[in-house]
Formats: structure tokens, sequence, C-alpha cells
């Protein structure tokens, strides 16, 4: 009987993961490419182990992504897709690892399927999809350790969270907790052992290159902190950080609660202490630290998992009713949030839905990184206009004539706009665009001897003094775009020393 439970718990997993993947492959066609998306493919143009904001890791899957999938819209999409799907089977093994049987499983794995936080992160190509799979992987290894009380797992968690490392910083916070919420609990002697200290090594060593290319180049991402504390951080409130604890997650807040009473109230839970006192970890260091509200969202399908065995065994003898009533208000809730979930709908209806479900709890979803409130989720209003600014360039620049073509250069102000040209352009005969913002300024040439500048940007009245000749050629005009109202111009004529203006404004930010 174990064994067929066992085995109609696996496909169901499995046709779960299968279902995670259909829903982002299907979900493509109503938007562009993220920002974000188009920084990252054009990181992976210039691998190095290390750029402004973020590792090298990112630049490595986009390469690969290029090489294998291509760059349509929908392939650049396959690897948080897939590692969406393998969160769901990570998931799966938790359960069992904690003695779960078929409801628990389809419980756990639906909360994780139909949360509105991991299906837009699924559908992103961010650091952040790749983040909370090792997030996801570390608390599976974890379970697995404590479980067994086998420090031998060290050896693992060292080579995940070295590899974290390499996509995003934020794992030290999570390996943090989790040295946090052992010391704290009778399982802290498997910090006392030699595997936690060969761990840490291979940690160390496989973030070692990064770390290097951070020293040679005067720790860039000291820098790029700063700016996200003073730009984005300050925003974030105590109340708005734990408010969104609940909202990310919000169909499924029984089950995921549930997992945290299994941790540190129920007495069948009581081996596993140490993971409860982690995830409350997480949540105070983000909170003193003012991290963002999603950083926390690798934690969560631990607590998924608990909570899915533990409503399985709390009802399993009576009461029955209330594990599928629970699979239905996760099901239920999750169809009024999937707009917000996943680009279901295009922007026009996805403003009129956003708008008509904002008195109804969903007002911060139209807040953004400024604080300010707009028509569209942030997310959504990075997903579009990058075409059609891509386009006026282009056309811009074949207006010219093939001599005008050969001294002109082209600027964009921010890395979206970089990268989406760069993208778009990507298989014609084209100038790489260049831009201070982010890693573009490490690959800005070093001098510029330009006749024809093409200036992409929401102002020019800085750049006019170094021109004579200022031309509109074309501006994004859509009132749902981030960056509506951004204009292409056609500066000629350089004077007041231009060359010499740039040539001092590069290597002061490539020197920073």
């Amino acid at each position: 009987m174990t064994n067929m439970k066992l085995s109609i718990s696996a496909v169901i997993a499995i046709s779960l993961a299968v279902g995670k993947l259909l829903l982002h492959f299907f979900t493509k066609s109503n938007y562009e490419l993220h920002r974000d998306a188009f920084l990252y493919l054009a990181l992976g143009e210039h691998l190095d182990f290390g750029y402004a904001s973020v590792p090298p890791s990112i630049a490595v899957f986009a390469n690969i992504t290029e090489a294998i999938f291509g760059l349509s819209t929908t392939a650049v999409g396959t690897f948080p897709a897939l590692l969406g799907a393998g969160a769901i089977l990570l998931i799966y093994l938790m359960v069992r690892e904690l003695d779960g049987g078929t409801w628990a499983v389809i419980l756990a794995c639906v909360a994780y399927l139909l949360s509105p936080a991991y299906l837009r992160t699924g559908s992103l190509f961010q650091p952040v999809s790749f983040n909370q799979f090792y997030w996801i992987l570390t608390t599976a290894i974890l379970l697995k350790m404590v479980k067994d009380q086998n420090p031998n797992y060290w050896l693992a968690l060292g080579g995940v969270w070295g590899l974290a490392f390499l996509n995003k910083y934020s794992i030290v916070f999570m390996a943090t907790a989790v040295v946090s919420g052992l010391l704290v609990s009778k399982d802290r002697k498997l910090l006392l052992t030699k595997q936690f200290i060969a761990g840490i090594a291979i940690a160390g060593l496989i973030a070692s290159p990064n770390l290097l290319w951070q020293f040679n180049n005067n720790w860039p991402v000291l820098t790029h902190m700063a700016a996200l504390r003073d730009n984005q951080l300050v925003n974030v409130s105590i109340g708005g950080f734990l408010t969104a604890q609940f909202m990310m997650n919000l169909p499924a807040v029984l089950i995921w609660m549930a997992g945290v009473v299994f941790f540190m109230i129920d007495k069948t839970g009581k081996q596993y202490r140490s993971l409860g006192l982690t995830f409350l970890a997480v949540i105070v260091i983000l909170l003193l630290l003012r991290g963002k509200p999603y950083y926390t969202l690798g934690i969560y399908p631990l607590l998924m998992a608990a909570g899915g065995v533990y409503i399985e065994q709390i009802f399993a003898t009576r009461w029955h009713w209330i594990r599928p009533a629970l699979l239905t208000m996760v099901v239920g809730l999750s169809l009024f949030i999937l707009p917000f979930s996943l680009p279901l709908l295009p922007m026009k209806q996805m403003a009129a839905y956003a708008e008509e479900m904002a008195p109804y709890g969903f007002e911060q979803t139209l807040i953004w990184e400024d604080g300010k409130r707009y028509p569209l989720p942030q997310d959504y209003a990075d997903m579009i206009g990058w075409e059609e600014v891509a386009d006026i360039v282009i056309n811009t620049y074949r207006s010219l004539s093939p001599e005008e073509q050969a001294t002109c250069a082209i600027y964009a102000e921010n890395y979206g706009l970089a990268g989406a040209i760069m993208y778009h352009t990507r298989q014609m005969s084209f100038p790489e665009p260049i831009s201070f913002s982010d890693n573009f300024r490490y690959w800005a040439p070093d001098s510029l001897m330009a006749e024809i500048f093409i200036y992409v940007n929401d102002e020019v009245e800085e750049i006019s003094y170094y021109f004579e000749d200022v031309q509109l050629a074309g501006q994004l005009d859509n009132p749902y775009a981030r960056e509506n109202g951004v204009g292409v111009y056609v500066l000629s004529g350089p004077r007041n020393d231009f060359a010499g203006f740039y040539k001092n404004l590069v290597k002061r930010l490539k020197g920073r």
C-alpha cells in the first residue's frame, strides 16, 4: 500500500510540474521581455567573472539559452519555467521526507504551483528565479541533514551555496539564517563538525572567482547596494514587508502557516524545530536589513511541504472534508489573482482589471519601487514599449547615409533601453549601443569621435550643449509603458569639446 501511495504521489507531482511548464510556455504572447532580461542577455554577450549589479551565473545561462533554445520571448523563459517545475519535485521530496502521503503532496505542490509570487518569478528571466530554486534546494538538503543527523550534507550545502553566490548575493542571508536556526536549537551539534568547515570552504572556493573580480574592479557591488538602498529599499516599511509575506502566497496562506505550526508547536514536528527557527531568522534578518519582501520567497516551499503534511495528519481520522475544502480555496482564490500572477491579459484589459480589483486588497500590486501608484504592476510596465523604441532607433540609423552611419554612435540612458536595442538589432550590422547604466559602462569605448549621435533619453537639455543640431526622430507613446515619453534624438555637429567631455566622463565612471 505504501508503494502504491508513493507511486500515485509521484505521478501527481510530475503532472503538476509539467502543468507549471505549460502554464509558462502558453502565457508569453501578450508582453515583451522584461527590462532586466535585456540586461542579462547583454551580459551573455560579454561573459566575465562578475558584473556591476549581479554575479556571473545569469550571463552563463543567457549564453546557454541562446545557444540551445534561441532568444524568442518563449525561449528566454525556458530556464525559469524548468526551475519552477523542478521546485515542485523538490517539494514532493520534502513531503515524502516528512512522511506525507498523497493529500500532503497535492496540497503542498498545488500551493506552490498557484502561488502568485512563484508564477511571477517563474515567468521572468532573472537571477531571482534561480535564487529561489537554490533556497528551496537548501531547505531540502537541510531537512534531510536534520532528519538523519548526518553532517555530511554540509558538503552538498556548501556546493549549493557557492553556486547560489555566483547567482545572487542574497544567499548569504539564507546561509546566515540556517546557521542561526541550528545554533539556537538542539541541532547545534551539526555545526561543531569538520564537515561544516569543509562545506563553508567549498562554498568559498566556488565563489572565489567572483570575489576576486570584485576586488580587482573596486567592489562595484557596494556601489550597486548603496544605490539600491537609497532608491528602493528606503521605501520598504516593516508593515509593508510583513503584509507582503501574506499577500505573496495569499491562496496558500493557511497551508504555509500550518507549516509554521508544525515546525514550532506540534509535537510531531519537534525534531525539525531548527527549520522553523531558520524561517524566523530569515524574516528577522531581512527586516533588520530592510530587504525587499520577495527576498524571503525561497523559504516558503519548505513551509508548504510541512503544512501539507500537518493538515493531512490532523484531518486523517476526522473532518476529512477540510482537505478538499482547502484545496478548493487555493484554486478558487488563485483564479482571481491569476492575471496579477501571469501575463494573461493584454495591457488595456489588465489595467482595467487591476483598477477593479484594487479596492479588494490589490492596491499594493500597483505600487512601484518609487512608492507611487500606477495603472499596471511594475513588472508588466517593464515589459512594454521596447520593440517600438528599438524600431525608431533602427529606422533612424537606416535613414542616415553610409558616410553618416560610419561616424554614428548610439547612446541609451538606461540598461533596459540599451539592452532592448542590442536585442532587436542582434542579427543586423549595427553598432552596439553605449550606455553608462549598470555593466554597459564597462563596455563603453574609452574615447569617441562620433559626428552623428543617436541619443535615446527622456530629456535632451544637457547633451544639447555639445551638439549644434538636435532633432527628434521619434518618441514612445504608450501610457502603460514605464519608458513612456522617451525620445530618440539625432544629434549632429559636435562642439564644446564633446570628445573630451565623453573621455573624462567614461574615465570617471569606470574608475568609480
